[in-house]
């Protein structure tokens, strides 16, 4: 039973995602992202692009009507087939005069949105085949899931708030409303505009608190669905880094390797120095190699006494020698030359050894 539940634990997912799991699912297109937010956005860009080019693409409209109203007193002429066809024309060229403004910043806008939300990301995974997306089991588990819900009521709460605004704006301009029936057509297209222009900011306000609510919630999903167990972080962590049972059984070999060329080495020493029992430095002194004694091999308890017995095997030199046996095992590895603070002493010992070979 115990067993049991520390499996059950180790396969919920408690994690953090890790950096690769975020790169994945962006490359799989599973990103953070508020369509609220996007439509905010746009609809604010082109209420200030309506703003900026307002008067541009009234004046156009102005002289679009103007045109035809004068040509539209001459029926005959107005109603002949080439007539016909120069006049659609004139009004798609005018539809798309008037409109390309607009378009273009809902376009840009739409561009740098995305590109804040999303940044620069182009994958083809998903538009993949996936047969899942078949099963009608699966569809309905969506239908029903907590984001579907949450949809729904977000989308019951956006048309709540926005009849809301209506009819509450509405209620409160009824006056000015019923007024512009009596006013000159530009007055009463100008304070219409007003009016419509109150209206929609009214109406941004409310998508724009709905949008950062959105944001958050869709923050929060992505964070859980990105949630990782104890055993993915472990899997992962074997395909980037390697399985750790075989990285320990190949760094154990390449340790066992690495001593046993070092113990090969031994008998070239010029002297052992060693603790004398814990410690063990095998010295070599070769001037056409380097300037100065270099370390062949060093060991502690059973690889020193490894070494010792090479060494007598070998008739090798053992000086005791406490202090510098531990600094040059502490200080300096297997291959590099001896520290300028040791010179001295390393310079004694090997003194010691040389008039020890001249005596015999």
């Amino acid at each position: 039973m115990i067993l049991k539940l520390d499996l059950q634990l180790f396969s919920e997912k408690t994690e953090k995602p890790t950096p690769k799991k975020r790169r994945d699912a962006r490359e799989e297109g599973q990103i953070l992202q508020s369509k609220e937010i996007n439509t905010v956005v746009i609809l604010f860009s082109c209420f200030i692009g309506l703003k900026v080019f307002g008067g541009f693409m009234s004046e156009q409209l102005k002289k679009f009507m103007i045109d035809i109203f004068s040509e539209i007193n001459n029926t005959d002429v107005f109603l002949n087939y080439n007539n016909l066809m120069i006049n659609f024309l004139k009004i798609l060229t005018v539809f798309i005069i008037v409109s390309a403004p607009i378009l273009a910043v809902a376009f840009l806008s739409s561009l740098i949105i995305n590109y804040f939300q999303v940044g620069f990301l182009f994958t083809n995974k998903t538009l993949k085949i996936k047969l899942n997306r078949l099963n009608p089991i699966e569809g309905f588990k969506k239908i029903f899931s907590k984001r579907a819900l949450m949809e729904l009521v977000k989308s019951v709460l956006k048309l709540w708030l926005v009849g809301y605004v209506t009819i509450n704006y509405g209620k409160d301009q009824i006056a000015r409303i019923v007024e512009l029936s009596s006013m000159e057509p530009i007055e009463s297209f100008i304070n219409f505009s007003n009016l419509l222009y109150g209206f929609i900011i009214r109406i941004l306000s409310v998508l724009f608190v709905l949008a950062i609510m959105d944001y958050i919630f869709q923050w929060r999903q992505h964070e859980k669905n990105l949630m990782m167990s104890k055993q993915e972080i472990k899997e992962e962590y074997k395909q980037t880094e390697g399985d750790p049972f075989i990285k320990g059984k190949i760094k154990e070999r390449q340790r066992r390797m690495a001593m046993s060329r070092m113990m090969q080495d031994i008998p070239k020493a010029d002297v052992i120095i060693t603790n004398p029992t814990h410690y063990a430095i095998a010295i070599k002194y070769d001037k056409d190699k380097f300037l100065a004694p270099y370390i062949l091999g060093k060991g502690v308890d059973l690889i020193a006494e490894n070494i010792k017995k090479i060494a007598k095997e070998n008739m090798i030199p053992i000086v005791e020698n406490k202090p510098l046996a531990r600094a040059i095992y502490d200080s300096i590895d297997i291959g590099d030359i001896i520290t300028e603070d040791l010179y001295e002493a390393v310079a004694e010992v090997l003194a010691y050894v040389y008039s020890l070979k001249d005596e015999n």
